[in-house]
């Protein structure tokens, strides 16, 4: 039985019954709401708008997509009757011939996923990106052959209910607070993030955030090789700055890969996530001068301080995947001018305080929509911010931000929550902005 029918639901469902297994895929969403196009043709059995009765059908395994959280009846009936829980991912590593790259955190992970996907192709290996971003890794997992790649950007909840999968080379960017509405406590949501961590073996290799106390305390769970990542230490083994150069230690080798200021991609969270990418390109077997080649030439990801357009002087940049309060006080920190900030969406259990703090000094409006303008304000008031405007829609936010702004202003989106309330993901929410921004006229900011 596969539980969630979103995009991995469906990959797995799909896969599974091209394998020979009798299928359920169950939604609690009614069946014209769900796109179920891919799996015509297949002998999968849908049952939409309620869940089943598990022991009815008695499966031999249950397959959960990312989204769906444990507390529904049919995980919790399935844990009752003793049958095996898998997350999509675990499925994924089952079928999957080649090597995983899986690269986790709090912030960061889609870059640094796009980033070490760029890394290989560019060195001539094939390198198949998936998981959290692009394709479900089911389908990816299900077409590989030894010799190949897999950098796979692995949430949380796909965490949740590994076993065996196993990363010939993991890495985790940072943890911050963030689904604790999920995961109960920051404790538990840093435990499941550690797990990328559990199966892997003396060969394999760990790049970790030394710089993050959480992180660099993980590091006494890595089995094989490790390697962390600095911008603020010296290490004697690890990816560290000397001066303003990126230099990998290791094994007694020092060798300089690039100066930082030829890596085009901005900001100080960016050089972390240069390095991360570096750290798993050099576990590989990439040369100093294929990981410099790369750097200088990777623009960043979509969605991730996106440059959108500069109307009149005022630019409009698109942080969509800026998700919780941390990555969005990282968005802050990459601006020096003025900022018109849009914010607001469904908190997953966050303390927007910090937040608001890193506001209170770069952020001249603040324009507030979505489930969680009120708690957003409240935050913001306390902190004394005062220009702030509430929202009804996002179209209005957007003319409201665009309306304040001046030449040499910047309007950022950085909602600092999911689009859940009012989208149905991060892309979505970014795609409107950015059609909303290339609308306006160009005579007017």
């Amino acid at each position: 039985m596969v539980i969630g029918l979103a995009r991995s639901g469906v990959a797995a469902a799909k896969i599974l019954a091209e394998k020979g297994a009798q299928v359920w895929a169950t939604d609690s969403k009614l069946r014209e709401q769900i796109d179920l196009s891919a799996l015509a043709g297949t002998e999968v059995s849908i049952i939409a708008g309620a869940y089943p009765q598990v022991a009815d059908l008695a499966p031999d395994l249950l397959v959960l997509s990312p989204g769906v959280p444990h507390t529904i009846p049919p995980i919790q009936e399935g844990i009752e009757l003793g049958i095996p829980l898998w997350s999509e991912i675990e499925l994924a590593y089952s079928l999957a011939d080649a090597d995983i790259v899986a690269i986790t955190g709090t912030n960061g992970k889609t870059t640094t996923t796009a980033l070490t996907g760029q890394l290989l192709a560019d060195a001539g290996l094939r390198a198949i990106v998936g998981g959290n971003i692009g394709k479900a890794l089911t389908l990816e997992a299900d077409n590989t052959a030894p010799g190949e790649i897999i950098v796979a950007e692995v949430s949380s909840f796909q965490l949740e209910c590994i076993h065996e999968f196993r990363a010939k080379v993991a890495v985790i960017t940072n943890i911050t607070p963030d689904h604790l509405d999920r995961h109960g406590t920051f404790e538990n949501y840093a435990a499941v993030k550690a797990k990328v961590l559990e199966n892997q073996q003396a060969e394999d290799w760990a790049v970790l955030n030394y710089d993050d106390p959480l992180v660099r305390e993980m590091g006494m769970q890595a089995k094989g090789k490790l390697l962390y990542f600095s911008r603020e230490k010296d290490l004697e083994q690890g990816i560290i700055l000397m001066g303003e150069w990126l230099v990998i230690r290791d094994g007694g080798r020092e060798v300089p890969v690039i100066d930082r200021r030829e890596i085009l991609m901005r900001g100080g969270h960016n050089l972390e996530n240069a390095m991360a990418a570096a750290g798993v390109a050099w576990a590989l077997g990439l040369k100093p001068e294929q990981i410099s080649s790369t750097l200088k030439a990777f623009p960043g990801v979509a969605h991730r301080q996106e440059f959108v357009a500069d109307i009149k002087g005022v630019r409009f940049i698109n942080d969509s995947k800026g998700t919780n309060p941390d990555a969005s006080i990282k968005a802050l920190e990459a601006f020096d001018e003025p900022i018109v900030l849009i914010a607001g969406g469904k908190n997953k259990g966050c303390d927007f305080t910090e937040f608001m703090t890193a506001a209170r000094t770069k952020v001249k409006d603040l324009v507030l929509l979505g489930m969680a303008a009120a708690e957003l304000e409240e935050a913001a008031r306390k902190v004394g911010i005062t220009r702030i405007h509430r929202m009804g829609s996002f179209e209005e936010a957007v003319d409201r931000a665009a309306a304040l702004a001046v030449p040499g202003d910047t309007v950022l989106l950085s909602p600092a929550c999911t689009s859940w309330d009012m989208f149905d993901s991060f892309e979505q929410r970014g795609d409107l902005f950015k059609e909303l921004v290339r609308r306006r006229p160009r005579d007017k900011a």
